[in-house]
């Protein structure tokens, strides 16, 4: 089987997973306590007003029916209508998840190289206070939920050093950057607006900061027990008994078959951030996309519930197809073989 069928029966494995998941949140949303149309219009609401809009969103069909409806106006680009933005639930997944999006890029950069650098300083010298100052934190950082760290860099960073920004995306006054991607650092370098730039960097060194120390605790674990075993493996002895230089050996040698478990938990880690950011961009009041899926929860918006719900399983999805390519590309035993034919 050639690798490139591989990777297509992955991709098909997960379309049906989505479909699954979707029919599965579909059902959950539905049954939740609550009637939604009377949350969206309120208690003081006519009857005949809330009647029509059961109507409208088809909450008397039968559930079925519903996801036939909702399945159908999904290949018609529409998410179905939200009871509190009053808007398609698309149009709000395209306003809101560039944020998150861009807010998660920032801390997976972040988070990639310090848990990489960590892990190999800690393996390298293993047992030592280096290793144990790397493992100490390594600790902390896992048993510390993120949103505690979110609240300590408030008030330390924020409140008593006033060293960053804790709301919003940019700071009010300064020049208007038009939204072309949604990410607001790349709309102000093609903007011109370098000022810009720096300020949402600046707005955005907080809540990465807090959503960055947990994986990067546990990424940098794996990457030191990797290193540490892979360190007393013939191929590293042979190495270094022909003189190679250790530079070398750790960069083209160790680290490649030291990544391989890494990398798995980091795109997974990548992926679940965006679960994650939901107390991060209510703490720092940032408008993005787990912050609309908290407030579609508490409001009985069912159309939002099922949007975000997906949205969420389509990024663990590519995740997982890109966690097979990596570790194919790194581990070529794993590889599958192209036979001859």
């Amino acid at each position: 089987m050639k690798f490139s069928v591989y990777i297509r029966q992955r991709i098909g494995s997960i379309l049906f997973a989505l479909i699954g998941l979707s029919i599965l949140i579909f059902a959950i949303a539905r049954v939740l306590p609550g009637d939604p149309a009377r949350m969206a219009l309120g208690p003081r609401a006519p009857e005949w007003a809330v009647e029509k809009l059961k109507e409208e969103l088809h909450l008397n069909e039968p559930f079925l029916l519903q996801y036939y409806y909702w399945v159908r106006d999904g290949f018609s680009g529409s998410l179905g209508y939200s009871l509190v933005t009053h808007r398609d639930v698309a149009r709000d997944i395209v306003e809101f998840l560039p944020a998150t999006l861009e807010l998660i890029m920032y801390a997976t950069i972040a988070r990639i190289v310090l848990a990489i650098a960590l892990g190999v300083l800690a393996g390298r010298y293993a047992n030592t206070w280096i290793d144990n100052t790397v493992r100490l934190v390594s600790y902390v950082g896992v048993a510390i939920p993120g949103f505690v760290f979110a609240i300590l860099a408030v008030v330390i960073f924020g409140y008593f050093l006033n060293l960053f920004p804790t709301m919003g995306r940019l700071t009010e006054g300064l020049v208007r950057v038009p939204a072309i991607t949604g990410f607001m650092t790349f709309d102000a370098l093609i903007a011109g607006s370098f000022a810009a730039y720096v300020d949402a960097l600046w707005h955005l060194a907080l809540p990465a900061f807090s959503l960055v120390l947990g994986g990067m605790a546990q990424e940098a674990r794996i990457t030191r027990a990797s290193i540490v075993e892979n360190l007393n493996k013939d191929f590293i002895l042979s190495a270094t008994s022909h003189g190679i230089p250790e530079r070398i050996i750790i960069l083209k040698y160790l680290l490649r078959p030291s990544l391989i478990p890494t990398v798995a938990i980091m795109a997974l880690d990548t992926a679940s951030a965006v679960g994650n950011a939901f107390l991060t961009e209510l703490i720092f009041n940032w408008p993005g996309f787990s912050r609309y899926g908290v407030n579609a929860m508490m409001n009985k918006d069912l159309n939002a519930i099922v949007g975000v719900v997906m949205v969420t399983g389509v990024l663990f999805a590519i995740a997982n197809v890109i966690v097979d390519i990596l570790v194919a590309y790194l581990d070529p035993r794993i590889r599958v073989i192209e036979r001859a034919e």
